[in-house]
């Protein structure tokens, strides 16, 4: 088991200003699992998804992590673990404008224990999302669609247990959100946990399971069957 959440509660704020966002969500995650989050904007799907991606801390409950009670954690523990266990991909790509593709992916591994071989990790990942040719480029450079297989071969360098995608389709075309979707579909099909959060049913239904979440409360989890899009047939290599 990859993650266990029991009653998680989140609120913000003290006394009479406290706004209650999740309201006891018990629910786990297997390794090897291709999970959608969703629900409307206000649902606390984004809460959700800090929280677990150790952004922020739960208000009460628990929440195990590859068996790790993670609120036992300090803020140092908690920085090291998320960069050595997990990979983020943003609807805004979060790119640095004036560093190139290469250095970009290299980023996570500047704080990574491993400091062997990092130019040639990166180049690996990179090549792996048929992203070979762009290594000097700077990512003002390249398109949309480019700058998210990017993200998410920053997201896989560190070769963490669970990747979260944000909205990872939220600001690209049609064609190019397709592209980004069977790839992170085909890094599942080799063994990536993935765990993505969307308000779009579309791209909910390319992943196995789908938790849906209304008001702060999980009102449906269940398996999605026979809905996923057509596998490339290229393999992605890690």
């Amino acid at each position: 088991m990859l993650i266990k959440i029991q009653n998680l509660k989140k609120q913000y704020g003290e006394e009479e200003l406290i706004t209650k966002v999740l309201h006891g969500l018990s629910f786990t995650i297997n390794q090897g699992e291709f999970i959608s989050i969703m629900g409307p904007s206000g649902s606390g799907k984004s809460t959700l998804m800090h929280i677990l991606g150790l952004l922020d801390r739960l208000t009460k409950g628990q929440y195990e992590f590859e068996g790790q009670d993670v609120s036992k954690l300090d803020d140092n523990q908690l920085a090291k673990l998320r960069n050595e266990k997990i990979g983020f991909v943003f609807q805004a790509f979060h790119l640095l404008p004036k560093t190139t593709v290469l250095e970009n992916v290299m980023l996570p591994l500047a704080y990574s224990s491993d400091k062997k071989n990092h130019i040639a990790k990166a180049k690996k990942i990179l090549e792996s999302v048929d992203l070979g040719h762009r290594l000097n480029y700077y990512s003002n450079q390249i398109s949309g669609g480019e700058k998210q297989r990017v993200a998410i071969a920053r997201a896989l360098v560190n070769n963490p247990s669970v990747i979260f995608a944000d909205e990872p389709t939220g600001n690209l075309d049609s064609k190019s959100g397709k592209q980004v979707m069977e790839l992170l579909q085909n890094l599942n099909d080799q063994g990536n946990t993935i765990i993505l959060v969307t308000h779009e049913t579309q791209t909910a239904e390319h992943a196995n399971r789908i938790i849906q979440l209304k008001d702060g409360l999980i009102v449906n989890d269940s398996s999605v069957k026979n809905k996923r899009i057509a596998k490339n047939e290229k393999i992605l290599v890690k």
